[in-house]
């Protein structure tokens, strides 16, 4: 397993977000991401289920990672062109969970990429499928990556 790297401000895997979900995203196979994650009570939606816009964006996450890569001096830094999430079973609160994500499809400017969270006894809990495109150049050529604190944090 190869640990990608994180922010310090993002959402999903940002170290100093305090409402962020800090997550942690590893390179299991090629094109393949996983984390493993126990979502805590304050994402809830009703008693005891993840509210559904969180499962929208840990999937949304790791459907971009995947094609992101484990250099961390030349990731593929990617939007979310379209989501499409198939919420198959609740998603529960304090229970551990896995998300997988799969490469597909990368084209010039363009990848498609699936992801799936399952339960401990292997269940898929949601579905999901985006269509990615590249963050222009242009966006992303004079960013510090230093200052965003885009590095590989310890567990």
């Amino acid at each position: 397993m190869i640990k990608q790297p994180g922010s310090r401000h993002c959402f999903v895997c940002g170290v100093e977000n305090n409402y962020g979900l800090h997550l942690h995203f590893y390179e299991t196979a090629p094109g393949e991401i996983t984390v493993e994650y126990i979502v805590p009570d304050h994402y809830q939606s009703y008693p005891g289920i993840v509210h559904g816009g969180i499962v929208a964006s840990l999937v949304d996450e790791v459907l971009g990672r995947v094609h992101m890569g484990c250099d961390p001096e030349n990731p593929r830094f990617m939007y979310t062109a379209k989501l499409t999430v198939q919420y198959r079973k609740n998603v529960p609160i304090g229970e551990p969970i896995k998300i997988v994500g799969y490469a597909g499809e990368s084209k010039r400017r363009t990848a498609k990429s699936t992801a799936k969270i399952f339960n401990e006894a292997g269940e898929v809990l949601a579905e999901a499928e985006a269509i990615l495109v590249d963050v222009p150049a242009e966006k992303i050529e004079n960013v510090d990556m230093e200052a965003l604190g885009w590095k590989v944090y310890p567990d």
